[in-house]
């Protein structure tokens, strides 16, 4: 179990990353008059809150991979949540480079 916690963790460091500069990014946008929305995700990506910014969901997903770090078994439906979330993460910020 403490192989996958590693790999997740490595994964949300590299999301980290690209998650501030794709909110330097929107930040830029914004003062330019561009990017109205509400929220980045819908309702279908995992976050279960609405945010403009990268940092607040990837702030949420390594939350969600400290608290299975703690757990004595893996749960596997909260692994798959989490790995839900990273993917949504991933691909989004995708379209930022």
């Amino acid at each position: 179990m403490q192989a996958v916690i590693e790999k997740l963790n490595e994964n949300l460091k590299v999301v980290y990353r690209q998650a501030l500069d794709a909110d330097k990014k929107l930040d830029e946008l914004q003062q330019q008059g561009h990017g109205k929305f509400t929220a980045l995700f819908d309702k279908n990506a995992g976050f279960d809150f609405e945010a403009k910014r990268f940092k607040p969901y990837v702030l949420d997903t390594a939350a969600d991979v400290e608290a299975l770090s703690k757990m004595e078994n893996l749960d596997e439906e909260k692994l798959k949540a989490v790995v839900f979330k990273i993917q949504n993460l991933i691909q989004l910020l995708a379209t930022f480079k």
